[in-house]
């Protein structure tokens, strides 16, 4: 399993690429602001080939660059349905008006992919040669999700990797206070969809390190809370 993560330009975001091992298929998770020459490295340098970009959700710092990396490798784009509108309008989901400049960058411009796919809670995406269980974990935008992954590659409800977005991170969780935000939904996804995943699964977060549900289950305030 060749699991790869870096930090884009702004907002310190995570994007991910995951693929069986190198010379394979791959897929990239959240490809934020500024990511597509390191992106294009670890694809290089690992003799990958892209299929699918996967967003855990709508937010411009984990989707900025769907598009260059959509038309670079002529894949499709995912995301839940609930945040799809976010692709087609950035601005509303955080709260500024339509054309303001992008992280009050001026010129900074966002469009979306041609190919846009909607995922749904529960579904199994079967994709370079992996299968991901995605889990709807609403709370930081209405379609956040979260993707389980099975590193043995035979069954994702056994996962042992979590990809969190930004429902998790380590000693905390996603801010809810932005339009579309939700902290009884947030609440409601952490102790729903996170708290029953076995201590042992990993836990790769859409900003910050590394961490483990059995870490977070017992020092996260937030999850401490609901224990």
């Amino acid at each position: 399993m060749l699991i790869q993560g870096f930090p884009a330009q702004v907002a310190g975001t995570n994007c991910f690429v995951v693929a069986t091992g190198p010379g394979e298929q791959c897929i990239v998770i959240d490809p934020g602001v500024g990511v597509s020459d390191r992106l294009e490295e670890i694809v290089a340098e690992h003799r990958l080939h892209p299929v699918a970009v996967v967003l855990t959700h709508g937010h411009l710092d984990h989707t900025f660059s769907v598009l260059p990396v959509c038309q670079a490798n002529d894949v499709p784009a995912l995301i839940h349905a609930a945040d799809r509108a976010a692709l087609a309008d950035p601005w509303t989901g955080l709260g500024l008006p339509v054309g303001a400049p992008l992280f009050g960058i001026p010129g900074l411009t966002f469009a979306e992919p041609d190919d846009v796919r909607t995922i749904t809670d529960g579904e199994r995406l079967e994709l370079a040669g992996m299968a991901f269980q995605v889990r709807h974990a609403p709370g930081h935008t209405p379609g956040s999700v979260v993707l389980t992954l099975d590193s043995g590659l035979v069954d994702p409800s056994s996962a042992d990797v979590l990809f969190s977005g930004d429902v998790l991170f380590q000693g905390s969780i996603g801010r809810t206070d932005l339009p579309g935000g939700s902290m009884a939904a947030m609440t409601a996804s952490l102790r729903d969809v996170i708290l029953p995943m076995p201590d042992e699964v990993i836990v790769l977060p859409g900003h910050g390190g590394q961490t483990t549900i059995g870490a977070e289950r017992l020092t996260n305030p937030f999850l401490r809370d609901l224990t």
